[in-house]
């Protein structure tokens, strides 16, 4: 009996997996717990295992296609049994028809539906807007046939989607293909010029570019984590009114406590460690600094649940510590080098990626001296820690002296903290770790009007 294998849900937050890679083929044999997939969420990755023994009957999805929870991936039984049955809807696929156009209709049935609609004309290069929108079976077939690679074609038909009209448009345009440029064209997905160098615009092999290609640069399509990451980061940056403040505090108070605990042969702490202790005492001062901008409204939590952002090889990951004001020095050191080490493996759950709701992200160790963090929205601020610089202070003497300074760079969202709260807040931070790190806040500041 066939049976269809789901994308699982990794989180109750998680609605659809990226599916990064196959591990089987059609017509394969396969044991129940087999590893069938690579799948990734929210910056962590998993494998998608066969919950049954028998032959890969189908595979519904491609690799780098965003796939719904509970969707049908493939389908495992018996050579010969039918499964279509279990084939999964999938809007602006390459497999299964849209609303607006029936898999079985004729090309001038699809134009009708569109015409008045488009605003491309067909065969129309573009940014790759087609590709996202899907294509239709029939043009996917005619594009493998003719050697039309569609990475650069504008779709004409429903949501932008890719038709065979498009396919053949194309065709007219483009110049004859020389035998390898053919090749090149069907095989490698490579695109002519609009006329090429060969006898009568034929277009040779030299001629042959990859799409969106730019002379003397390769281009790679941005998928996977790193699409992710981009659609956030544009989406916090057009979502909010962000502004940085930079500050400096004095490394001397750190240094020296930190000395001072080894020698009592205590649990070692780092300097990011400390910070981030110094954050949440911070924050027990300045409340509307812990919150979440929501539009018309302020979210403001009673219990800090620090973002502690991690370079992994697979891109730039900010696991959660929950109840992080509940936490002592060494249960935060703990609990963040635990879950740093976690996203470097691969193996933290999804749901320990969300619900932060203030980031703490380091570049110092690289060298970085201050930068412009990102918000995490909704987020209403993130704080960037620098790399330690050498600068002068005057003793009360009046003599110059230097001593070790760290950078510190507060991202603020100013729809919904202003600049003098957040530099109060960030004064509160260094005063803090200048005169007790590790410690309670001493003397809480009260808001200056």
């Amino acid at each position: 009996m066939a049976v269809p294998i789901i994308m699982p849900r990794q989180g109750q937050s998680v609605e659809s997996c990226i599916l990064t890679e196959w591990k089987v083929s059609i017509g394969d044999e396969v044991s129940e717990g087999e590893v069938l997939a690579v799948i990734e969420t929210d910056k962590a990755s998993f494998d998608l295992e066969s919950t049954s023994s028998g032959q890969v009957l189908a595979l519904f999805w491609e690799e780098e296609d965003d796939v719904p929870v509970l969707a049908n991936v493939a389908v495992i039984g018996t050579e010969g049994e039918n499964w279509e049955e279990f084939r999964p809807p999938k809007s602006g696929s390459g497999e299964t028809p849209i609303a607006g156009e029936d898999k079985d209709s004729s090309p001038q049935e699809v134009s009708l539906v569109t015409e008045e609609s488009r605003t491309p004309e067909p065969g129309e290069l573009s940014n790759g807007i087609g590709i996202a929108a899907g294509i239709s079976p029939r043009a996917r077939k005619l594009a493998d046939r003719m050697a039309i690679s569609i990475e650069d074609l504008q779709g004409t038909g429903p949501g932008g989607r890719i038709i065979e009209r498009d396919i053949r448009s194309f065709a007219k345009k483009r110049p004859r293909l020389s035998p390898v440029a053919a090749v090149m064209a069907r095989e490698n997905a490579m695109n002519p010029p609009f006329r090429g160098s060969g006898l009568a615009g034929m277009a040779l092999g030299s001629d042959m570019r990859r799409p969106g290609a730019i002379e003397g640069a390769e281009v790679e399509p941005v998928r996977g984590i790193r699409k992710v990451i981009a659609e956030r980061m544009m989406k916090s940056l057009s979502s909010t009114a962000q502004l940085t403040l930079h500050s400096f505090f004095e490394l001397t108070a750190v240094q020296v406590l930190r000395k001072q605990r080894l020698e009592e042969g205590k649990p070692k702490v780092s300097i990011n460690d400390l910070i981030a202790h110094g954050l949440l005492e911070a924050i027990q001062a300045h409340p509307e600094m812990n919150a979440h901008f929501l539009g018309d409204k302020m979210a403001i939590f009673e219990k800090v649940h620090l973002g502690v952002a991690v370079d992994t090889p697979r891109g730039l990951m900010v696991p959660v510590v929950r109840n992080a004001s509940d936490l002592s020095l060494e249960d935060l050191s703990g609990t963040i080098g635990k879950a740093a080490l976690q996203c470097r493996e691969g193996s933290l759950s999804p749901d320990d990626l969300t619900g932060g709701s203030f980031t703490l992200t380091n570049l110092g160790m690289l060298g970085v001296e201050t930068f412009t963090p990102v918000l995490n929205a909704p987020e209403v601020a993130i704080l960037g820690v620098g790399g330690i610089v050498l600068r002068p202070k005057r003793l009360d003497s009046g003599e110059i002296v230097f001593a070790d300074f760290l950078p510190l760079s507060l991202t603020i969202d100013h729809q919904a903290v202003d600049g003098s709260p957040a530099a109060r807040f960030l004064q509160t931070l260094v005063d803090h770790m200048e005169k007790n790190p590790g410690g309670k806040l001493s003397q809480p500041k009260e808001p200056q009007p």
